[in-house]
Formats: C-alpha cells, structure tokens, sequence
C-alpha cells in the first residue's frame, strides 16, 4: 500500500504559461492603442503596481499558467471551490482501476476550540495509535477495493465510493494570474487548512518565476 505522508510529496508541477509581464501592460494600454514596448521597464513596472492597486484585475487575466497538481481528495475539494478564471480536468476512478495511494498526515494535530481556526499546533495525545489505526482502515479499505473490482467485477465508477477521502488524485489546472493570485491570496492565509496553505506556496514559487512583476503586485506577500 503506498501512502504520501505529509507535505514532504507535495505535487504542483508546471506545465505551460502564456504571456509575461509585458503581456499585462499590453492588455492595459490598449485602451490608449500603445504597447508596453514603447515604455521603459520602469514606467511599465509601475504601471502593474498601480493596476494591482487600484483592483483593475483585467489585464492581468489575459495571461494563464497550466499546472498539474496531485494532492488528496479533500485538499483537492477545497481547491477547487476556485472557480472563476480556472479550467479544471481530473483524473476518473470511472475510468481507470490501478491501485490507488492514501495521504498519511505528517503529524495529527488537535482541534481548536474557536471552529474557524480549524486546528492546534498541538499533536493529538497518542499519535502512534493513531497512525496505526490509519494504516490498518486504509488497508481494509484497498483490500475490499482490490475484491470488488479483481474478484467481483465490479465496474470501477461503483466501487471507488469505498475509498476514502484521503485517496491521491490528480488534476490539470489552468488559470488566469489574476485568479491564481486570488487562490493564492486565500489559500496562503494563516487561517487557511494547513496542508493547502503548503500548495499555496507552491503555487506562488511557479507563478513568480514567470511573472516576477505582475505576481509581486498582486500576491500579499
């Protein structure tokens, strides 16, 4: 059985991007039927840092970068209540049979007393337990899996309801910056679920390597 355990798999790959800073500036200043390159680095600089400013979102969702992401069900779940300004295609368990692998924590931490919080830095009192138990339902889980689909023929889209939700999945992902910078801005945020805040961060890495400018701009760094 494989288990990923904690953040140290953490998957966000980059695939493609389209545009640049420059891209951006163009966008803008097409209402003025000029180019970015007709400015100087500076003037076009400053011109994304007044656009991130003041909210004028547009021109900075004519650029998109494609990602490929794996991560477990509920993580993904929560990511992918980002909607606008996103194209989304996932793998199906309708479709394919091969044996799926689990999230294990890194650590299982307590809940907080405020809801909204979500959790404690606190482990939970008995980990090791806990970590056993995990291991032996997700085994159970894969094993009658593995019966319905080899041993009873069970079509796959029936019998993947009894994996859980920590089952890996994987998804191409494709945004516009500026809904990248949304998702991050939300996603980063020390409120945010600990295991998304770390796809946040990746996330953040890949976009401002290709956007230095734009993403300095927008991102709450």
């Amino acid at each position: 059985m494989n288990l990923w355990k904690g953040d140290e798999e953490i998957l966000v790959q980059y695939v493609d991007h389209m545009g640049d800073d420059e891209s951006v500036c163009d966008a803008a200043r097409v209402s003025m039927n000029k180019s970015a390159d007709l400015f100087t680095v500076g003037q076009n600089e400053r011109l994304i840092t007044y656009l991130a400013k003041h909210n004028h979102w547009s021109p900075f969702s004519h650029t998109t970068i494609k990602m490929r992401f794996k991560a477990p069900i509920f993580i993904a779940r929560q990511l992918a209540k980002h909607q606008v300004g996103f194209a989304w295609n996932e793998v199906s368990r309708r479709y394919v049979s091969d044996e799926p692998e689990f999230w294990l924590p890194h650590t299982f931490r307590q809940k907080a007393d405020n809801v909204k919080q979500g959790s404690l830095q606190d482990p939970i009192a008995d980990p090791a337990l806990e970590y056993s138990r995990w291991e032996t339902h997700h085994r159970r889980c894969l094993e009658h899996y593995n019966v319905m689909v080899n041993e009873l023929n069970m079509c796959p889209e029936q019998a993947r309801a009894y994996l859980p939700q920590s089952m890996m999945t994987e998804w191409i992902w494709t945004g516009s910056l500026y809904a990248w910078s949304r998702m991050y801005n939300l996603r980063a945020d020390h409120h945010s679920q600990r295991e998304v805040q770390f796809y946040a961060h990746r996330v953040a890495a890949i976009c401002r390597k290709y956007f230095p400018i734009s993403w300095e701009a927008l991102a709450n760094v």
